[in-house]
């Protein structure tokens, strides 16, 4: 028989973190009839040997320019990343598009990442549905948007002397809740331009689709929907771990980095119910020597069990002496399946640099964080679940931007067995709750799916 189902095209900026989600939010395409193809970078696909499909989402590639070595190897600056990308990237989607034209199921919607702008252009000039993904919260999307569209000025925020409030917003924000590039707009300068160039084109797309759910972010989204067609489609999470209608999906199945899941896995299993700190710091987090110490000790001295990804390139800052001193109390890995730990009872506690990703896990998973934010969206996202979803704790960072195992400890301890931790505990659980409603059928995320997949299959004339 053959196959006319309408076809979406997802295209994620290359990175581990974004790539999970626009995988996921696949897979809920899948389950309502569509055909779901995910592009990866032509080095990710050789780099992870990946095949023609993951499950029943297929893969395909585009170029970044950078097929041998990868980026990381090959590109001379971010600068010139970013534009090759755009080149190679526009380039390739075009060829992609029309390779697809021919066959019983062509390409009927983009879906990009909006960091690659250029992506809905591509997808405008063949009439296609285009929907932007983003993957950070609606909060710091409608930060980037105010500062885009002149609403908020950097140095509005910068010369403040108190904390700022955005209209539309719940929370008033110092400067250190602020997404690092606000801040400090010269220390990432191609990247600050990426996120706010999110939405050079946006007033073209049909929709944005925003990996948070209604309830976790509704003032936010309110705010939004006044100016954008938003659609909150997430928690966009293995559906095992919520819903758990979309069968044999416990895992992600992209990982850019070697998993051996049998380490972190195999070494929870005899520890006690809520005994273990969850510490993982995401793909691109570069902490220094220093901190990397500080972090140890804190560890060690909180006295509980604790699982620390350290991805291998990292491991010669650790000191050597807690390492040799690690025994059964801790354990060292260098990736982990990070959902499959979250959701393990072992976890009481998840210490995180506050990525979209590993916020919305925990709190879709109950589980109590520790916020230690570096860079990008992180500050914001930290402060979001100290003082509004109040799922965790933000620890306090010294003169010398050094956060010392002292407040390490502190905060671990506050959460694992503190008063505070109580209260916390009581709203990673209605949260956790709130969370299964939305992906749930008939939830605000599931009516906003079935909403988006009406858009693509009336966009084609049958």
């Amino acid at each position: 028989m053959e196959d006319k189902r309408r076809h979406v095209l997802l295209v994620p900026y290359p990175g581990q973190g974004h790539v999970n989600p626009m995988m996921q939010f696949a897979r809920r395409l899948v389950s309502k009839g569509l055909k779901a193809t995910l592009a990866t970078s032509v080095f990710i696909a050789k780099s992870m040997h990946l095949s023609s499909s993951v499950g029943q989402v297929h893969l395909d590639v585009i170029s970044d320019g950078y097929d041998e070595l990868g980026p990381a190897a090959e590109a001379p600056s971010a600068d010139t990343y970013l534009a090759r990308l755009k080149a190679e990237g526009s380039r390739t989607l075009t060829g992609l598009i029309l390779k697809h034209q021919s066959t019983p199921t062509p390409v009927d919607c983009v879906v990009y990442e909006p960091f690659l702008a250029w992506a809905l252009d591509v997808a405008k000039e063949f009439g296609l549905v285009g929907a932007a993904f983003f993957t950070q919260p609606c909060t710091v999307d409608y930060i980037y948007y105010s500062i885009h569209h002149k609403l908020l000025s950097l140095e509005q925020v910068s010369s403040s002397s108190g904390p700022v409030s955005i209209p539309g917003l719940p929370l008033q924000l110092e400067l250190r809740d602020m997404p690092s590039f606000i801040g400090a707009p010269a220390s990432y300068p191609a990247y600050f331009l990426m996120l706010l160039n999110q939405f050079s084109n946006a007033d073209k797309a049909d929709f944005i689709l925003i990996n948070t759910f209604y309830k976790l972010e509704a003032e936010a989204v309110d705010t939004m929907l006044k100016v954008c067609p938003v659609l909150t489609i997430g928690p966009t999470i293995p559906s095992i771990y919520l819903d758990r209608r979309l069968q044999n999906d416990d895992e992600y199945n992209i990982d850019l980095f070697t998993l051996d899941a049998s380490v972190s896995t195999k070494w929870l299993s005899d520890k006690p119910p809520r005994s273990v700190v969850y510490v993982a710091f995401g793909s691109i987090s570069d902490l220094s020597e220093k901190q990397m110490e500080e972090l140890a000790w804190g560890l060690k001295r909180s006295n509980f069990y604790f699982l620390w990804v350290v991805r291998a390139t990292e491991q010669a800052k650790l000191p050597k002496i807690f390492m040799e001193e690690l025994g059964d109390r801790g354990c060292v890995a260098s990736w982990s399946p990070q959902v499959k730990v979250l959701a393990d009872q072992a976890v009481g506690c998840f210490l995180t640099h506050s990525g979209w990703n590993s916020t919305i896990e925990a709190v879709s998973l109950g589980v109590p964080m520790v916020a230690m934010p570096q860079w990008t969206d992180q500050p914001p996202n930290a402060k979001l679940v100290e003082d509004f979803w109040k799922v965790g704790i933000r620890v306090r960072v010294g003169e010398d931007g050094i956060v010392p195992r002292e407040e390490i400890e502190r905060c671990i301890r506050e959460v694992m067995v503190g008063e505070k931790g109580k209260e916390i505990k009581k709203n990673t659980e209605k949260w956790r709750e709130l969370a299964i409603e939305a992906v749930s059928e008939g939830g605000s995320s599931d009516v906003n799916i079935d909403k988006f997949v009406a858009k693509v299959i009336k966009s084609r004339i049958t």
